[in-house]
């Protein structure tokens, strides 16, 4: 019998009618087209909240590679319901969106989990997740057919986010895509977020992963999934890629009306 990981957010972030949901998302897709196509795409950076909120932003960066195939697609997520040390790629079979069945890539996973102690297969952290799971909907619109491999990050500290690169880096090929999910900084004013967010946008154009570890660390800036960013861009300069480029910054507010508590959102795609 397989194991099955179940939508937990379908209804609540996105629309659990499988009609409803592609149109919705056909909809973002062509209202939020990049300036210019990037070739090579390593990787994208893209936002977690309910698309009403940033399906927008989360576009720009599906739009790159809604025109280019990929074998396996490994989403780096954030914990938020759940703490636990190290990093957790899921032990399953299948993740399920209302689209269908993502197949588990698990030659891919077992061979990262192999590489570090810190790395675990398992079900903890994947239970009531929505970092990861709202990017998959967006993944089976613009590539159709692939496979996943699902890895939740319970402690974004240094050694395990640099540990997880470096395992990254020993088992994707040119087939692989890296998905970052990350939100920014959470319920200040806009004017305030915006300085707070402009720190992770010039660390991510500067391809500064080590700096923007230490922001994070030190708290002067907030990203939910900052870890996922660090591990994303030293995988891609391991691997030899060294370009990033940011597509698209928003907030809450422009759907709210609200800019006295904000959430803010960016995408970003990782090329060669």
């Amino acid at each position: 019998m397989n194991n099955i990981r179940k939508p937990a957010v379908a209804g609540m972030f996105y629309p659990s009618d499988p009609s409803e949901l592609k149109k919705q998302i056909d909809a973002l897709m062509k209202r939020n087209i990049p300036p210019k196509k990037f070739n090579n795409i390593f990787g994208i950076i893209v936002p977690h909240a309910g698309y009403i909120y940033s399906g927008a932003t989360a576009a720009f960066a599906y739009n790159t590679i809604a025109d280019k195939r990929y074998k396996t697609v490994i989403v780096i997520s954030p914990s938020h319901r759940e703490y636990f040390q190290g990093i957790s790629i899921y032990a399953g079979d299948y993740y399920e969106t209302p689209f269908g069945k993502i197949p588990i890539n698990k030659l891919m996973r077992d061979k990262i989990a192999c590489s570090d102690k810190n790395i675990r297969l398992g079900n903890v952290g994947h239970g009531p997740e929505h970092a990861l799971e709202v990017q998959l909907p967006f993944l089976q619109v613009a590539l159709l057919d692939f496979t996943l491999v699902p890895i939740v990050i319970g402690d974004q500290n240094r050694k395990y986010v640099f540990n997880l690169a470096e395992a990254l880096a020993g088992a994707v090929d040119k087939d692989t895509l890296i998905v970052a999910s990350t939100d920014l900084s959470h319920f200040y004013s806009r004017a305030k977020a915006q300085i707070l967010d402009k720190i992770i946008i010039d660390k991510i154009s500067e391809f500064n992963y080590d700096a923007l570890q230490e922001k994070l660390e030190e708290r002067n800036c907030e990203a939910c999934g900052g870890g996922c960013i660090v591990a994303l861009l030293k995988t891609a300069e391991l691997k030899g890629v060294k370009n990033s480029t940011i597509l698209n910054y928003s907030d809450s507010g422009y759907v709210t009306k609200d800019t006295s508590e904000v959430v803010g959102y960016l995408s970003a795609v990782i090329h060669g």
